[in-house]
């Protein structure tokens, strides 16, 4: 066999990583769906693909149904710190799948790694923050002519994508997957919900019950962060910048009131909001000795890491992804994985099953553009409403559920306006 081009960790890893991918398809049924599909229709037959995605044991499993269904996959990590080392050589070794991501990797060598993906000169973008779509903008627009469309994964680089949308900057149409009802309502709230929680917990091993937990941002994440740590027993605060995001949490029972307040009485604080600098220097400075930080957003800049490096006197690691930063006041503030996603740094990650509809919708996506006869317009495009409902329907399958349908008399009830009291 070939040698694949990649550069990963360790390839001896892989068959530790095969189990562990096999693992994760039990609790992916609507994917095992789509594999089984996807090999008879081969809906992706020669398309160059990239992906820059989380290299994950769900992930493995969406790679399997794309190439499947006939792509030509290359994968780079969406993250400096979520690549499973194991996970990316068993794609390699077992799958011969290309990939350039390694665990830990700096910013010089993610975007080399983000280069090696765009060399491919893909037909067809998956990204998970938008970074393949930005630097193919930005700095090898050659590749744009290439290009039949992209996926978006997640909340962060829909926005992004959303603003070279207006800016008219965008070259090509991206379905934002992150929208549809089947990942957002799911993934967001009790993926990232049980994931951030199981990553805080991991890396500090302290007990929530009866300390103050503030969310930062009241988003589907947010919400599912929220409802996890009320029920650890933690004592929940919101702090929001939108009225009526911050309407629903009081009526949710959670405590809302300013980040400045917060900061002084948080013994943790974690962010969900996907902008900048929403925990910040003022913060720092009025912050509760040994506050435990953590950010479930996707970039790491929801944290000011470089103002609390200038304020800190003393740096040390006690445990691995645990960050202590002492300050000239005597206090100590804790930063958990150097600000990138806690869920996916300290721990592994959405659990199987709600990926499991999330990647259905990528993979179901990449098909649908390139399944039209006409190019879709070059602008942020939702979910096709049909896609959702199927991946919903086979979930609901999967899981031994069945729901009622609506009569013919109920549809034309529904559907006229003459018929009233």
């Amino acid at each position: 066999m070939a040698a694949i081009n990649s550069d990963i960790k360790d390839i001896s890893l892989a068959d530790k990583g095969l189990g562990r991918i096999e693992w994760a398809l039990n609790e992916m049924p609507v994917v095992q769906n789509l594999m089984e599909r996807f090999s008879r229709e081969r809906p992706l037959e020669g398309i160059r693909m990239s992906g820059c995605l989380h290299i994950t044991t769900e992930t493995a499993n969406l790679a399997r149904v794309l190439v499947a269904g006939g792509a030509d996959l290359v994968l780079c990590a969406s993250n400096p710190l979520s690549t499973q080392d194991d996970v990316a050589a068993a794609l390699v070794d077992h799958y011969q799948i290309p990939v350039f991501a390694i665990k830990g990797e700096n910013n010089k060598t993610y975007y080399q790694h983000i280069n090696a993906a765009l060399d491919h000169r893909p037909q067809l973008t998956m990204d998970d923050g938008a970074d393949l779509v930005s630097e193919m903008h930005k700095n090898r627009k050659e590749l744009l002519c290439n290009m039949l469309g992209g996926t978006e994964e997640t909340t962060t680089g829909v926005i992004r994508l959303r603003a070279m949308d207006r800016d008219k900057a965008l070259k090509f149409p991206i379905i934002a997957v992150n929208d549809a009802m089947t990942k957002h309502l799911f993934d967001n709230r009790y993926g990232t919900g049980q994931s951030s929680l199981d990553g805080i917990i991991r890396a500090t091993n302290i007990l929530l019950a009866g300390k103050v937990f503030t969310v930062v941002g009241y988003g589907w994440c947010g919400r599912g962060i929220a409802m996890r740590a009320k029920g650890h027993g933690a004592h929940v605060i919101i702090t929001e910048v939108d009225p009526l995001k911050a309407l629903e949490a009081v009526m949710d029972g959670f405590r809302v009131m300013p980040m400045l307040e917060a900061a002084a009485i948080s013994d943790f604080i974690i962010t969900a909001t996907g902008d900048k600098n929403v925990v910040d220097q003022a913060h720092f400075e009025v912050m509760k000795n040994g506050c435990v930080l953590a950010n479930s957003g996707h970039f790491n800049v929801e944290i000011n890491i470089p103002a609390l490096e200038n304020m800190a006197v003393r740096k040390q690691q006690p445990r691995l992804y645990v960050d202590e930063y002492f300050l000239s006041s005597g206090r100590t503030i804790r930063l958990l994985a150097e600000g990138r996603l806690v869920n996916l740094a300290a721990a592994e990650g959405h659990p199987a099953a709600v990926m499991d509809m999330s990647f259905a919708n990528q993979a179901l996506c990449a098909a649908f553009i390139c399944s039209k006869k006409v190019r879709l317009e070059n602008k942020v495009h939702p979910v096709p409403e049909e896609i959702d409902q199927e991946i919903a329907r086979t979930k609901l399958s999967a899981m031994k559920i069945d729901i009622d349908t609506l009569t013919e008399e109920q549809e034309k009830y529904l559907s006229s306006w003459q018929e009233g009291t």
